[in-house]
């Protein structure tokens, strides 16, 4: 699932699923949008913090669950929700990434202002060789923030980005060992 809690006037979304590298189902969408939104006008909020589990930030989309989702004939509400709530969020939105980021774990950086990885990151959006289009605007932002070149390797060819070349590529402000992430960006 996913654990949310208040850390002075940050907003912890921790991706809590490790036994499935933090693969996003509809619920867990459900829950960081509502979150989002709850808070969005607590003025005790100042900021949102992503995190996932040691080791792995997120596997993106839980298939079998959207595959699910598309033979009960849903249209990914969930998801969408979500992703209206970030892109009209009116707080920070921080990620601490450690190791695996892929399809909306790596996309969903792209709205973050504030974005630290460990030596371990790496982001990977295999949307071509799954037959799907990139989500989450990525193909609106991915190439204003990093260039239409990284952006199409990215994107489209699936090209992994390790930590040192997300921090080039603009989509990391830091790298920090894993061990000090939380402590950096909390």
């Amino acid at each position: 699932g996913v654990h949310i809690r208040r850390h002075g006037a940050v907003l912890i979304l921790r991706f809590a699923r490790p036994e499935k590298k933090n693969a996003i189902t509809g619920p867990m969408y459900d829950a960081l949008a509502e979150a989002l939104e709850g808070a969005s006008d607590d003025p005790g909020v100042g900021a949102y913090v992503f995190l996932g589990s040691p080791g792995t930030f997120s596997a993106g989309n839980d298939i079998a669950d959207l595959v699910r989702m598309a033979s009960e004939g849903a249209l990914g509400e969930p998801v969408l929700r979500f992703l209206r709530a970030l892109a009209t969020s009116r707080r920070p939105l921080l990620a601490g990434v450690d190791g695996l980021a892929v399809g909306v774990g790596a996309t969903l950086l792209l709205h973050c202002d504030y974005v630290l990885a460990t030596p371990e990151t790496r982001l990977r959006t295999p949307f071509s060789a799954l037959g799907l289009v990139p989500e989450a605007a990525s193909s609106l932002l991915a190439p204003r923030v990093m260039g239409y070149v990284r952006a199409f390797e990215l994107l489209v060819m699936g090209h992994d980005l390790d930590c040192q070349g997300a921090m080039s590529a603009g989509l990391v402000n830091r790298i920090v060992p894993a061990a000090e992430l939380e402590s950096a960006i909390l």
